[in-house]
């Protein structure tokens, strides 16, 4: 098989990046060992996470993923295989912020419990318009400077702060963000295209889209009628509650039995097709759910699909 790997600034990437949010949530760590294993034995390399995963759950303060994932890469011993991407500045229940202290703190938490000494991509989670571009991309510039950074990047940020913190990297010399993750996929559009997607392609920026299945609805299992014992059962519902949502259905019906594929690997193509796209960014609960989203791996649609599927999701 042809190299499939994309770039992210100096990165490597899997098509698929790996979500880490259920790893101390919905999967135990038995559960999540398995799915990260299954993961790189298939060539995957990218695994995303954050510090506050998963500070929502009943019983959890944030941190339990990134502390299942170091516990994987001390039993497993393959730190060096992975690009690992986290994130600060969300915290839980008050945001963390991104002040120069909350990013030199958040850092050295992250890299405590994911028991490594570097981060390959690390996110600002959201955006904190109460501290200036300036002092959180200098305190990020430090940590790349110190080692324990690679890349940067931005997620949950406005257009207009974005191009404001690129524009001063680059008129300061300072680490710039490598890479944006936007909420993104067929029936969540608005939020990425238009301007947000133009300054990320004007400044070369990759995009990892977050919610590349709509919480589940793009995987075809949530139809009118039917209930699905889930977590995600709620979010992913109020999708056929719009015209749109059963168009879209509609749609990936039809493609993924052309390909004879599954209706979630349909949906991951049409989105890594898109533009600044580099990998989808999908989380799996159970070994079982990994097959359907590394297939996008191999899954080439073409104009004709491609558009048919840009249509029925405008």
């Amino acid at each position: 098989m042809a190299d499939t790997h994309h770039k992210i600034g100096t990165l490597s990437v899997h098509p698929l990046a790996l979500g880490g949010n259920v790893f101390g949530w919905t999967a135990d760590e038995a559960e999540s060992f398995a799915v990260l294993d299954a993961y790189a034995a298939a060539g995957g390399n990218f695994i995303d996470t954050a510090d506050v995963y998963s500070a929502w759950a009943p019983g959890n303060s944030g941190g339990e993923s990134e502390t299942v994932i170091g516990k994987w890469f001390a039993a497993r011993g393959n730190r060096a295989d992975i690009v690992l991407a986290t994130k600060v500045g969300a915290g839980h229940p008050e945001p963390r912020g991104l002040s120069s202290h909350a990013i030199k703190t958040g850092v050295e938490d992250s890299l405590r419990r994911l028991r490594t000494d570097y981060i390959d991509l690390y996110y600002t989670h959201y955006d904190d318009p109460s501290v200036p571009v300036e002092e959180f991309l200098t305190a990020l510039d430090a940590l790349v400077k110190e080692g324990k950074v690679r890349e940067i990047a931005a997620s949950n940020i406005t257009p207009e702060r974005l191009a404001e913190s690129l524009e001063f990297s680059d008129a300061s010399g300072l680490a710039k963000y490598a890479a944006i993750q936007p909420h993104y996929n067929l029936v969540s559009r608005d939020t990425y295209e238009g301007e947000l997607a133009t300054v990320a392609a004007k400044h070369g920026l990759a995009a990892v889209p977050y919610y590349a299945l709509a919480s589940g609805f793009l995987t075809g299992k949530y139809r009118p009628g039917t209930t699905v014992d889930s977590a995600r059962a709620e979010g992913a519902g109020r999708y056929l509650a719009s015209e749109r949502g059963p168009r879209v259905l509609a749609a990936l019906d039809e493609v993924a039995e052309a390909h004879g594929a599954e209706i979630a690997t349909v949906a991951l193509a049409w989105l890594a097709a898109r533009p600044t796209v580099a990998a989808p960014l999908a989380s799996a609960r159970t070994v079982d759910q990994l097959p359907a989203l590394l297939a996008v791996a191999d899954l080439k649609l073409t104009e004709t699909e491609l558009t048919r599927l840009t249509e029925a999701s405008a």
